[in-house]
């Protein structure tokens, strides 16, 4: 404990959280604007436009119209019957042979009697608010509607992968060479499913485009929060959260001005040249580079971050002799074989892992189920995604107001069935009170946003700092799953149009349920190892509960500053617990 602070002190005076951190933060958490447009892109890539069947090819609705004097729209029920609520044309069907009779006005035909076809002539789609989508190029309705949830499970599918690919390739080559390069593969991936000329390459560029943004994301938080002192991380990981907030807006606003998929793909994707041109000023993680034995380097890099602080004069004060000494105690936790097994091994951490794999996976769950389905409130797309987004702000104070004076448990039990409630309320609102609808709809969006809060910070209190990251990684990794399943789930309004609502509150309440289990951590202090958590928390005394004393602050780790579409992977911050360099 006394080496730790005294390494913490000594590293303090290179400058703290100085000017060169203020540069590294805000630029790392610059692209975090542009991610939030790759999660939730799919809303308006994929749109779905009001569609009917095209007329036979040798009719034309215009000069029919001229003919009969009627209006267009009129003189499609002739050709399209209307759908099973009666108020609006079939999207799927057509009368096999045109029923001139029904322009009269006292017609009084049995429409169900009329024999009908499927669209052999393909679909007209309205324009007006969408200009091109991936469904009206590629014809994805009807038989082929699920296609278009598929391909935002295939894309959370890439990001899932990516989190397990690039956590390896970042302990083994850096957090600064992946992140660099991560930057450039999701520029040309991203430009490049632009050109998509069907929709397999076009799903396959997601998948990519998917792993690249789980390389951002992981490294980027890695990297981030490497650099900043303890005391100061969470404060700056909320803070940095809200570019994602904002982002969700700026979407909101492309989609609005371009209305056409491929121009919109290569706008929220040209960033990324920019991003990767300015990174290589970025400097590798210098706990990394000692504890990959390249001393030299990080020596190297912490000289040039005290010479941008204004601290020149500890250049000279901070040698490898005391480099090594402050970096003794990591080098020495770094060969700790603690895995994701030992999450599961005891009574107390598998009661808590399991509870937790629950809350993390239907939080995503419900959280992507009301994100990816806009169009279903009846409002305008674009002001929804506005709404959405603004929601995260009250939010997120809702949250950090109810974990300091509820406290943890009951919290992020409270978010998760209130979360459910409104979803559950949803259902039984008419279509036509669309004002009602939105409102709900933003309540539960607001209640998961704040769920993810609350849960970053409770996985964080929960774990013992010998494991913390590893349990983080591990229970977080579930969220990515729920992200993957939430699209699948909205195809099954084809059999109820209530059942994904169902589906998704109800996973919110079995999750609220497991989070009643979880035991409270307010104003406790962290448990350091398992037979800390296993005396505290399950009953059983230890004998070899031994601490090893590490703050409250410190434990943190950001953990509450980081928002859901920022994904955090198996590894992401595997490397961020330790004592000397973390305080730089």
């Amino acid at each position: 404990m006394e080496g730790e602070h005294q390494g913490l002190g000594s590293l303090e005076k290179v400058g703290g959280f100085g000017r060169y951190q203020w540069l590294h933060v805000t630029l790392i958490s610059f692209p975090g604007l542009m991610m939030a447009s790759q999660n939730l892109l799919n809303n308006f890539i994929s749109g779905m436009p009001a569609h009917h069947c095209s007329l036979p090819t040798n009719h034309s609705l215009h000069n029919l119209s001229l003919f009969y004097q009627v209006e267009e729209q009129q003189l499609l029920r002739v050709f399209i019957p209307p759908d099973s609520s009666g108020s609006r044309l079939d999207r799927c069907r057509r009368y096999v042979e045109p029923q001139w009779q029904l322009l009269a006005a006292n017609s009084s035909a049995n429409l169900s009697q009329l024999p009908t076809e499927g669209c052999l002539d393909g679909w007209t789609f309205d324009r007006s608010e969408f200009l091109s989508t991936t469904i009206s190029e590629w014809g994805l309705v009807c038989s082929l509607r699920p296609l278009k949830q598929m391909i935002q499970t295939i894309y959370m599918g890439g990001v899932l992968t990516g989190a397990i690919v690039f956590g390896g390739l970042s302990d083994r080559f850096g957090r600064r060479s992946v992140l660099i390069w991560s930057y450039l593969l999701l520029a040309v991936l991203g430009c490049s499913s632009a050109l998509s000329p069907s929709y397999s390459a076009y799903c396959i560029f997601r998948f990519l485009s998917g792993m690249a943004v789980s390389g951002i994301i992981l490294n980027g938080v890695s990297l981030k929060v490497e650099w900043i002192p303890t005391k100061s991380r969470t404060i700056v990981g909320t803070l940095t959260s809200f570019f994602f907030t904002f982002g969700q807006m700026i979407l909101a606003g492309l989609a609005y001005w371009l209305r056409d998929w491929r121009k919109l793909q290569v706008v929220v994707c040209a960033p990324q040249f920019l991003f990767f041109t300015y990174s290589w000023w970025y400097s590798e993680s210098a706990r990394w580079l000692v504890l990959n034995r390249r001393s030299e380097e990080a020596l190297k890099t912490l000289h040039r971050v005290a010479r941008i602080n204004g601290k020149p004069e500890m250049v000279n004060k901070l040698t490898m002799e005391v480099l090594h000494s402050h970096m003794s105690k990591e080098i020495e936790s770094s060969h700790s074989s603690f895995t994701a097994f030992d999450l599961l091994k005891t009574r107390g951490m598998r009661r808590i892992s399991i509870c937790l794999i629950a809350v993390w996976f239907s939080t995503s769950f419900a959280y992507y189920g009301l994100a990816m389905d806009l169009q279903k409130f009846g409002v305008s797309i674009y002001l929804m995604q506005i709404i959405f987004g603004a929601v995260d702000f009250p939010a997120k104070l809702f949250a950090l107001a109810t974990l300091s004076f509820l406290g943890r448990r009951v919290s992020q039990a409270g978010c998760l069935f209130l979360s459910a409630a409104i979803i559950f309320a949803n259902i039984f609102v008419p279509s036509d009170m669309q004002t009602v609808r939105t409102v709900l709809a933003c309540l539960g969006k607001a209640f998961t946003s704040a769920s993810f809060t609350t849960v970053y910070l409770y996985t964080g209190e929960l774990y013992p700092t010998i494991i913390r990251q590893t349990g983080m990684g591990f229970v977080s990794t579930f969220s990515r799953v729920g992200s993957m399943a939430a699209p699948a789930v909205l195809i099954l309004d084809e059999v109820l149009p209530a059942l994904p609502s169902l589906v998704y509150g109800g996973a919110a309440v079995l999750a609220g349920c497991f989070a009643c289990f979880l035991p409270e951590t307010l104003n406790m202090p962290l448990p350091d190892t398992i037979e800390d958590v296993e005396e505290k928390w399950s009953g059983r005394s230890s004998a070899s509960g031994q601490k090893e004393g590490v703050s409250l602050k410190k434990g943190m780790v950001c953990t509450d500053g980081l928002m859901p579409d920022e994904g955090v992977a198996l590894k992401e911050l595997k490397e961020t617990e330790g004592s000397g360099l973390n305080a730089l």
